[in-house]
């Protein structure tokens, strides 16, 4: 005997095609980023599908900000190597401008 409920990657497909004309309305830029935030939500939707929620676009939209949160966790975390390495080298300036070459000292 066949499932009789749609699965959530079933129940997602769905809402990506119901989605289908605002997606070709946006702008060709905005275009690849519409896909991704469905990527995002099947990317969870193991976990998505255990919660049998009855409105299926929430846990996409709670997918989506998972994801979210994890890109701005990578971002933070490159700032602050970044902002690490600038000072680093500001320090490192600062040392060698300090740096009196013996030979260059009675010239």
């Amino acid at each position: 005997m066949g499932r009789t409920n749609p699965t959530y990657r079933d129940a997602l497909r769905a809402i990506e095609e119901r989605w289908a004309e605002f997606r070709r309305a946006l702008r060709r830029r905005d275009q690849p980023r519409f896909d991704r935030l469905f990527e995002y939500a099947r990317k969870h939707a193991d976990a998505s599908g255990l919660l049998n929620h009855q409105n299926p676009l929430l846990p996409a939209l709670l997918s989506i900000d998972l994801e979210q949160e994890e890109c701005l966790d990578d971002h933070e975390e490159r700032l602050e190597e970044l902002e690490a390495a600038v000072e680093k080298s500001g320090e490192d300036h600062e040392r060698q401008s300090r740096y009196v070459d013996p030979d260059q000292e009675g010239q």
